[in-house]
């Protein structure tokens, strides 16, 4: 007699926080890059972005938080949140081949409301794409 086959735990879960189509910014010129291109500010955060033109289709998205935000603990609080926030609008509203840099703000990024939050990213990801050249 053979056991019973175990329940596959990952059916129907989400990916993790920065899913497949999404790559994350790791090297500091990518980022610096990014700080030359346009921005948005909003309430909860500042949105950099830039179309890289290198014909990889890919969505690049980093994040950063200064310690003017807080210690670590609240730091990375906001880098989590911001981090599932880019997992859930950047797929649907991001451009392929583009940079974003999402920049936590001092209490505004770890206290806003989630959905507001969301409503944010979209906000100045409509503002960064309608001003291209």
């Amino acid at each position: 007699m053979t056991p019973p086959e175990a329940p596959d735990r990952d059916a129907g879960r989400t990916p993790p926080a920065v899913s497949v189509c999404l790559k994350v910014l790791k090297n500091r010129s990518d980022f610096l890059l990014a700080a030359r291109a346009r921005r948005q500010g909003t309430k909860a955060m500042m949105v950099q972005g830039r179309d890289r033109r290198d014909g990889d289709p890919a969505i690049r998205v980093g994040f950063t938080c200064s310690k003017k935000v807080g210690n670590a603990v609240a730091r990375n609080r906001a880098k989590r949140r911001l981090r599932e926030v880019a997992r859930m609008v950047l797929p649907g509203k991001g451009k392929p081949g583009w940079d974003y840099v999402l920049i936590g703000r001092k209490d505004a990024t770890a206290e806003r409301a989630f959905e507001d939050l969301k409503g944010d990213l979209r906000f100045a990801l409509k503002r960064l794409h309608s001003n291209e050249r």
